[in-house]
C-alpha cells in the first residue's frame, strides 16, 4: 500500500510539474490583460464625506465655527468623468447645526459642478451653489486623493464657498472636507 501511495504521489508531482508552465502562462496572461485594459469613459464614481466650515468672512466680523454653535455637513455626490481630465459632479450636502444642547438640519445645499483632474491625485471642482437657506454662489474646491485603493480612495478637500443673496452681505469662507470615494 505504501508503494502504491508513493507511486501515485510521484505521478501527481510529475503531472503538477508538467502543468506548471501552463499555469504560469495563464496567470501571466491574466495579469497582463488586466493591466493593459484601458479605462472606458464615461466613468461614474461616487463619494461620501464630512465637511467642517472653519471661518466665514463678510462685511460683518468673521464668523468662526464652534463660536456659539457647531455646523457640519455630510456631502454625498456622483461624479461622471467624460475623460481622464474632465468630468461633471452632482453633490448634495445637508448641514446640521448644534447649539445649546439641540441640533437640527439648518440648510441643504445642491452643489453641481465641473471637475478638472490636475494630476498627481489633485482635482479642481468648480461648483455652483444653491442653498435652501436662500443663498446662492460658487465654490471652488481643491481636492487631493491621499490613499488610492483598488475599489476606493480616501481624500481631503479645501472648499472656498462664496455666497450671495437672501438680504445678507456677500461672504466668503474656508472649510475642510474629507471622505471616501468609490
Amino acid at each position: 500500500m505504501t508503494k502504491q501511495f508513493s507511486l501515485s504521489l510521484s505521478k501527481s508531482v510529475a503531472t503538477l510539474k508538467s502543468l506548471t508552465p501552463v499555469i504560469v502562462f495563464f496567470c501571466v496572461s491574466a495579469i497582463a490583460n488586466a493591466q493593459s485594459t484601458p479605462q472606458t469613459y464615461p466613468k461614474i464614481t461616487g463619494y461620501v464625506g464630512t465637511i467642517h466650515p472653519i471661518v466665514t468672512y463678510s462685511s460683518n466680523k468673521p464668523a468662526y465655527n464652534f463660536d456659539g454653535a457647531y455646523v457640519g455637513g455630510l456631502p454625498t455626490g456622483i461624479n461622471i468623468w467624460k475623460s481622464p481630465k474632465i468630468g461633471f459632479s452632482f453633490e448634495f450636502v445637508p448641514f446640521i447645526r448644534a447649539a445649546d444642547g439641540t441640533s437640527k438640519m439648518s440648510n441643504f445645499l445642491f452643489h453641481p459642478g465641473v471637475l478638472f483632474a490636475l494630476g498627481q491625485g489633485y482635482t479642481l471642482a468648480t461648483r455652483a451653489a444653491f442653498e435652501t437657506a436662500g443663498r446662492y454662489g460658487v465654490t471652488p474646491v481643491l481636492n487631493k486623493v491621499l490613499v488610492k485603493g483598488k475599489k476606493s480612495s480616501f481624500y481631503v478637500a479645501i472648499p472656498v464657498p462664496a455666497r450671495f443673496g437672501n438680504n445678507q452681505p456677500a461672504s466668503i469662507g474656508l472649510a475642510f472636507q474629507f471622505g471616501i470615494a468609490f
